[in-house]
């Protein structure tokens, strides 16, 4: 077999490797995922994505979950607007298995008064700090479990809470037991549990100095170490070099 065709069936081969890996290239998908980046002050950016009928059964929001039927955005928007919270954005809806999804940003000053709007009712958040140390808890109590009909869900869906921290984790309860890549602690439960009002506890602590802060520190504690070596070595040599003149001069 000459090169050409070898090489043809490889690169086939790699093709459908890639295709297998990419049929989900997002990695694991979400009914109902927020995501939570808490600040060292206690205030907190928030991302919700979402299906419309995961809103619906889980918070009891009147939404439209006939596919072809319009979606006002602006009517999304006024569900999470709150006095406590500001919508920043709310996205061009998206479909997968047959249902329509929206992502919801959005902003509130005290992570803990996240429940005055209607979608957080459902939680609980304590926020605190103890010495050096903060205290993020979420508890999450029962769904609405609203009847929302045949909406396509099959029993595997999943809902997930995420926690973005901005400095070193100190403990927590994530089900993983891992820190994931910049500070991110994952929760999951399906979605049929959290319908049913299965309770979920998030519990992060961590410190009151920022990662950057940290990192800096370290980074010019390390130049200093560095320069003071480099000094020491210096110093030696010059003074290897004074002792070896005396001698030759003596």
């Amino acid at each position: 077999m000459s090169s050409y065709p070898r090489q043809a069936l490889a690169l086939t081969a790699l093709a459908l490797l890639l295709l297998a890996s990419c049929a989900r290239p997002f990695g694991r998908q979400y009914e109902y995922e927020e995501e939570i980046y808490v600040d060292l002050d206690g205030s907190a950016k928030v991302i919700v994505n979402t299906s419309l009928a995961a809103l619906a059964g889980l918070h009891g929001l009147d939404v439209p979950l006939d596919p072809a039927a319009p979606i006002d955005r602006d009517a999304i928007r006024s569900l999470y607007t709150s006095p406590v919270t500001q919508v920043t954005r709310v996205s061009r809806p998206w479909r997968r298995d047959g249902r329509r999804f929206v992502q919801v940003r959005l902003e509130v000053a005290d992570v803990r008064r996240l429940p005055q709007a209607t979608p957080f009712a459902w939680a609980r958040y304590t926020f605190a700090r103890e010495g050096e140390t903060l205290q993020y808890l979420q508890e999450l109590g029962p769904s609405v479990n609203k009847a929302v009909g045949d909406v396509g869900w099959d029993g595997s869906e999943l809902v997930a809470v995420r926690m973005h921290i901005p400095s070193r984790v100190t403990f927590h309860n994530a089900p993983s037991r891992l820190v994931e890549r910049g500070n991110i602690l994952s929760w999951e439960q399906p979605l049929k549990a959290r319908l049913a009002g299965e309770p979920l506890r998030i519990e992060a602590r961590f410190g009151v100095q920022r990662i950057l802060v940290l990192t800096v520190a370290l980074f010019l504690a390390a130049m200093a170490t560095a320069a003071i070596t480099v000094s020491g070595v210096i110093w030696w040599v010059v003074r290897k070099g004074h002792q070896r003149a005396a001698r030759q001069r003596g």
